[in-house]
């Protein structure tokens, strides 16, 4: 996915880094991304999240609140409510560059900034939590001990995943201070909550109060054993897969008109993951995933390639039968077909000249009140499905770089 790092200037005047996802085709809308506490832009879920949403047509902007990662401005001297506003910020850089975002998504942290920000986002009309405490209070239980000697001191360090942190009293004030549940309940927008119930950081009762001071539409979606940071690739992929199956449900992602020649527009294949054999694919508002078996090198999570071209044949040969029971009004029932794939001599096929062919076969089941005549017919109408046809022709096909 093309990638474009830039800067813009945060609550209190500082520069935030930022990085904005583009798709490889046509930008359909725009998503704000709100990393979790003390995270930054570039935590792995965050990664996967927006290359699943890029290759569905949805920009995506991550960057990195006051004082993390590689942005400006003092830690210690931020809160939750400057979150809101770096967030506001983020929205206001991306609506000078006509992209202006309908979809936000938070983890953790994020996800509470998210529900309070959305509340001041008039355009925003979908919002995606992970994670995510009911109320910013929550963070403090991380603190421990330290908690009373920031009130005392005004400041303690705090570690937290092995790294040390500056915590102010400003902070633990204003977390004190802040309620969701009237943010939460005029949201405004449709909301998904995506939690794990072993999640050991924030409760599964956070998800469950989120969800209850919500209004429709809403949706919860479990994230089964997965811990609080999504690290294993295969649960950020899943929330990914969620998030992006149901914002599309609330986005206006109309799609521009097919280039000349290809009247079902360009099916694009993308790899998921530089490790393994994962793959995107999309085609308009398809998605689905081309994998390889764990023993060929993959993680078996989406059809083999040559699964992918038998449920091509067994699909299209389905629907041609279909088609002209319909037309003939014969009382077909259901229809059925297993596909099978393998390579075999060619002159076991009766095939001269070639050492190996490719035999696909069909077995095709007919429910229904039909006769013999009716059987034997649809049979002979199988032959007349495009992809078959397509198969047993010569092809021809064209292959350069992109530019």
């Amino acid at each position: 996915m093309p990638t474009e790092k830039f800067t813009f200037e945060g609550h209190s005047g500082h520069d935030l880094a930022a990085r904005l996802d583009l798709p490889d085709g046509p930008h359909l809308a725009t998503a704000l991304f709100a990393h979790c506490f003390t995270c930054g832009k570039d935590i792995a879920a965050a990664r996967r999240i927006a290359a699943r949403l890029t290759g569905l047509g949805i920009a995506v902007l991550r960057f990195d609140f006051t004082g993390l990662g590689h942005s400006e401005g003092e830690f210690a001297n931020t809160d939750f409510t400057s979150n809101v506003q770096d967030l506001k910020a983020a929205c206001d850089a991306l609506g000078d560059r006509g992209m202006s975002p309908s979809l936000l998504i938070g983890h953790s942290l994020g996800g509470s900034a998210v529900l309070k920000a959305a509340a001041q986002m008039d355009q925003i009309r979908a919002v995606a939590t992970i994670g995510a405490p009911r109320d910013p209070a929550h963070v403090t239980q991380n603190f421990g001990a330290a908690v009373e000697t920031i009130r005392e001191a005004g400041t303690a360090e705090v570690s937290l995943a092995g790294r040390p942190f500056r915590i102010g009293r400003d902070f633990l004030e204003d977390v004190a201070e802040t309620r969701l549940a009237d943010d939460i309940a005029s949201l405004g927008a449709a909301l998904l909550v995506l939690h794990a119930p072993r999640d050991e950081v924030v409760s599964i009762d956070n998800a469950a109060e989120i969800f209850t001071s919500a209004k429709h539409p809403k949706s919860f979606v479990t994230l089964d054993d997965a811990d609080h940071l999504l690290t294993r690739e295969a649960d950020a992929h899943y929330a990914a897969d969620v998030i992006a199956a149901w914002a599309g449900r609330y986005l206006d992602l109309k799609r521009p008109a097919p280039p000349p020649g290809a009247p079902e527009g360009v099916v694009r294949v993308s790899e998921a993951s530089p490790k393994g054999l994962l793959q995107d694919i999309q085609s308009g508002p398809h998605h689905l995933q081309a994998d390889e078996p764990e023993s060929y090198g993959g993680t078996n999570r989406g059809l083999s390639p040559y699964g992918l071209l038998a449920s091509a044949l067994g699909a299209c040969t389905s629907m041609t039968i279909r088609m002209y029971a319909r037309r003939k009004g014969w009382p077909l029932d259901h229809v059925k077909v297993d596909v099978t794939h393998d390579k075999v001599h060619g002159q076991d096929a009766g095939t001269e000249g070639k050492a190996k062919i490719d035999r696909f076969h069909r077995a095709i089941s007919l429910t229904g009140d039909l006769d013999t005549e009716q059987r034997q017919r649809l049979l002979q109408i199988a032959d007349k499905c495009p992809v078959h046809q397509t198969l047993e022709r010569a092809n021809e096909i064209v292959t350069d770089l992109a530019e």
